[in-house]
């Protein structure tokens, strides 16, 4: 679970590269480019290189292709079994397996841990793929 957790952790707080114009960038808490996301789910991590990448139909894959987990269209969060390991509700609560609050996506893009601290960033970013920052690291 704790490596689900931190796959997430960096999957939505990675990728970016400025030169992409479509690429969203990924924030750690203290403002430094991490990664980012670009328009057609690519992940990529602060140096450029593909790290993963979220396909259209919710598949979370990690940088060799292999299916790390999956983002139902509800926002629950599957790891690469089916199992459900969370949750990003349409209000960006995050949840864990549980039904705990482990964290919340702003509007903004704001990624804050369960008492509301920030640990992150991802403005543009729909967020349920921000709320992977918190089970999948593609690293």
């Amino acid at each position: 679970m704790k490596k689900i957790i931190a796959l997430l952790a960096s999957a939505i707080i990675l990728l970016a590269l400025p030169s992409k114009a479509d690429a969203q960038t990924i924030r750690d808490k203290y403002g430094s480019q991490i990664g980012s996301i670009q328009s057609d789910g690519t992940i990529r991590d602060k140096y450029g290189s593909q790290t993963g990448k979220i396909n259209n139909d919710g598949t979370v894959r990690d940088k060799y292709g292999s299916q790390i987990g999956k983002i139902d269209s509800d926002g629950a969060i599957r790891d690469k079994y089916g199992s459900q390991v969370g949750k990003v509700n349409s209000d960006g609560v995050v949840r864990d397996k549980y039904g705990s609050q482990i964290g919340k996506v702003d509007n903004d893009g704001t990624i804050r841990d369960k008492y509301g601290s920030q640990i992150g960033s991802a403005r543009g970013i729909p967020k349920n793929w921000a709320g992977l920052y918190f089970f999948f690291s593609l690293n």
